[in-house]
């Protein structure tokens, strides 16, 4: 018999540091979206905390916002149906390029009307991103690299929309050295960030004129949905969604009207929040790796719960600043998972789809109820909304977990 080879010791395999399991393509796609989050994140502080200075009332924000959320809702499906069978590159990027315009009208007018025609626009164009977005990734992605992915891009987009959080900071130095009032300065910095949205769509085009898309052959039957996991999922999303919009986009306007604190502070504070909720999800893929994606989601949004709650008691505006950081980091540490564990349970023919239908489902009742949010704290009732809110994440807390305990990515 002849002597065994002796076998080679086996190295086991390490693991890629950090984002760079994802792609070169996907990573820069990445990189130029989060250049049109600077001035996004500073138009939410222009309408939420600064039209308040200006004597627009907060149910006229929350119709702003109601406006554009139900816009969003109703052109999403067609989109997303759109994506899956003409393609992605298409939407997303006339999207893009919609945007930037649209915001230039809230920095030359306070009507009502224009206003509300522009979210209605800005309305279409995030329907044509969402019902795009998360499928482009991860068409261009494996299971194995799509949470780093959806935790990059979630990163890079809070960061970059807490840096336009943070400007109004600069605002009283800005006055007292070019002699500028507030709006003048207001208005100007909303023009100069918006400039950053101009070129977004110009870089994906370039990023983007290689890919090839597999598209169904025209003229062939579609492949039928699975509906069941798609709005399984949507339905327990959209009580997030239903709770969130009583308060979570409203935060400076509560700020300010119940402890006087202008946007020069809730600006910051958002953007402080905005980065902390980005760098929490540098951790978002690990948690997910070592607790599954069902428990990561739930452990996280569980404890944001508890933090969303305590709001309503506390009566320093510092403190309560302080748990709100707390309750945004551990809330949206879970938002990658989630993106990417519903990639993960449809069909890659019904992504684009799914994103649109999961995005409605959380956006029309969020819609809604941030008017009520607005109305309500209009009327003086500044913490309901924080109870009905943590109602429903409740819900959506014990609910996701009871449906979803034994249910695995596949695709």
């Amino acid at each position: 018999m002849e002597p065994r080879a002796m076998a080679e010791p086996v190295v086991p395999k390490r693991r890629r540091l950090g984002f760079s399991e994802i792609p070169r393509k996907v990573r820069w796609i990445i990189y130029a979206n989060a250049a049109g989050g600077v001035g996004f994140g500073y138009l939410m502080i222009f309408i939420t905390a600064y039209y308040p200075q200006i004597g627009i009332g907060s149910g006229t924000i929350g119709l702003i916002l109601g406006a554009e959320g139900a816009s969003m809702v109703v052109c999403a499906v067609p989109l997303g149906i759109y994506s899956d069978r003409r393609g992605r590159k298409s939407p997303l990027l006339v999207a893009s390029a919609v945007l930037p315009p649209t915001i230039l009208v809230f920095a030359f007018t306070t009507e009502l009307r224009w206003l509300v025609l522009a979210a209605v626009v800005a309305g279409v164009a995030e329907g044509g991103f969402l019902a795009t977005w998360n499928a482009i990734i991860a068409d261009q992605t494996t299971t194995e690299q799509r949470n780093a992915a959806f935790a990059l891009s979630f990163i890079l987009g809070n960061v970059a929309g807490g840096l336009g959080f943070a400007l109004p900071i600069l605002f009283p130095g800005l006055e007292a050295w070019t002699g500028l009032d507030s709006r003048a300065v207001h208005v100007t910095v909303l023009l100069v960030t918006d400039a950053f949205g101009f070129l977004v769509p110009i870089a994906l085009i370039v990023l983007l004129r290689n890919y090839r898309e597999t598209l169904p052959v025209r003229g062939a039957r579609p492949r039928g949905t699975d509906w069941k996991p798609l709005l399984k999922f949507s339905s327990l999303n959209g009580l997030i969604g239903l709770g969130a919009g009583f308060f979570i986009p409203l935060v400076t306007t509560w700020l300010y009207l119940k402890y006087g604190v202008p946007d020069t502070w809730s600006g910051p504070l958002l953007a402080l929040s905005n980065i902390t909720i980005g760098l929490s999800a540098v951790v978002s893929a690990a948690l997910a790796r070592r607790y599954g994606p069902v428990r990561a989601i739930v452990m996280a949004t569980g404890t944001s719960t508890a933090f969303l709650l305590s709001l309503a008691f506390l009566t320093s505006p510092v403190v309560a600043a302080g748990f709100y950081l707390v309750r945004a980091a551990l809330m949206n540490m879970s938002a990658p998972i989630a993106d990417s564990f519903l990639m993960g349970i449809v069909s890659p023919e019904q992504r684009g789809l799914a994103s649109a239908v999961n995005s409605i489902i959380w956006r029309l009742p969020n819609s809604i109820t941030t008017v009520f949010g607005g109305l309500l704290m209009q009327a003086g009732n500044y913490d309901l909304p924080i109870f009905l809110a943590t109602a429903f994440y409740a819900a959506f807390v014990s609910g996701f977990y009871a449906v979803f305990r034994n249910v695995k990515p596949t695709t």
